[in-house]
């Protein structure tokens, strides 16, 4: 059973107005009392409530339909029936909406903690006391009108995680280690393609501030076409302010340079504005002469703008600097 769940489908439903209720008054020594029939209630609305203590779906595993409580018929004596209870569905920051049919984007929840009214509940009919005329004709109308109904909606709820750095690279890039290593995160490792299956999210504190790094699993060539786990993830390199490119340079099948350029058309084909975004380019498992040469050469091959710098997880080498490096970008992202 998955622990990550960053997609799931609900069916929600707003609650039905009630109706307005038909009603004469009856008093003693009062003869053919006029209307006096309420209103009905308003339907609940369905509430989004972000929750910043949630990462993922997991907890709406096993639930997928909310519906709001209609609201109550009026009664007599100009009596409005009850609203109903809102229905509050929690989720995380960084939750998107979209129609689950289409897959359009309906509404993006942002990333603060807040509530968010998503389906108002139909509004409540008239009771007959509104329909009272001076013609006498019409001074004992026996009108009234039905509430609204609510509204229906099948949508799917798309997670993005938020982080200020977003680790992306090639299976075995070494991406779980750094992470392990820098913050106190503790994913799997292992020496084979695709060890990480979900995003891994790692933090370092300094002071009160928090730098909280995410660990996208690997991305292959054609991740934005669909191949390999990257479609899936690549959704949550969205939400973080800048990026961390791990590169290889033990990689005995594959050039440094070529596998940066692939990272680079992946991003572009899933989303150019990607592109934009503040990186610095890690050169990993830089541990002996001939790394530190591929290093060398493949940092001469860069454009000069490009921040650069070399690392060693298994060898705690450049993981200080490294980490320097990140506050800095944060820093100037703020």
């Amino acid at each position: 059973m998955r622990n990550f769940i960053d997609e799931t489908r609900l069916v929600i439903s707003s609650g039905n107005g009630g109706n307005g209720a038909v009603s004469f008054r009856r008093e003693k020594y009062v003869a053919k009392g006029g209307p006096d029939g309420g209103d009905g209630g308003s339907g609940g609305n369905i509430v989004f409530k972000i929750q910043k203590n949630l990462k993922t779906f997991k907890h709406l595993e096993n639930k997928h339909k909310f519906a709001a409580e209609d609201g109550h018929n009026g009664s007599k004596s100009k009596r409005t029936g009850a609203s109903g209870a809102d229905m509050i569905i929690l989720v995380p920051p960084g939750t998107k909406i979209f129609d689950y049919k289409t897959r359009t984007l309906i509404c993006d929840l942002g990333t603060e903690e807040r509530l968010f009214t998503y389906l108002k509940g139909g509004k409540g009919g008239l009771g007959n006391w509104h329909f009272r005329r001076s013609d006498k004709f019409k001074q004992a109308p026996k009108i009234a009108t039905q509430g609204k109904s609510g509204i229906h909606q099948e949508i799917l709820l798309v997670l993005a995680v938020i982080a200020d750095i977003g680790i992306l690279g090639f299976p075995n890039a070494g991406k779980s280690s750094l992470i392990a290593h820098i913050t106190a995160a503790t994913p799997k490792i292992a020496n084979y393609a695709f060890t990480t299956t979900e995003p891994n999210l790692g933090t370092i504190k300094r002071g009160d501030d928090l730098l909280v790094i995410a660990d996208i699993p690997g991305l292959i060539e054609g991740a934005s076409e669909g191949l390999g786990l990257g479609t899936r993830f690549l959704k949550h390199l969205e939400r973080t302010s800048a990026l961390l490119f791990l590169i290889d340079m033990q990689n005995q099948t594959m050039d440094p340079l070529e596998t940066y350029e692939i990272l680079l058309k992946e991003l572009e084909g899933y989303n150019p504005t990607l592109l934009q975004r503040k990186r610095i380019i890690v050169g990993s498992k830089v541990e002996d002469a001939v790394a530190e040469d591929n290093f060398s050469r493949f940092c001469a091959a860069l454009p000069q703008q490009e921040e650069t710098m070399a690392i060693s997880s298994h060898l705690n080498k450049g993981l200080d600097e490294l980490i320097s490096r990140l506050w800095n970008i944060k820093t100037s992202s703020i």
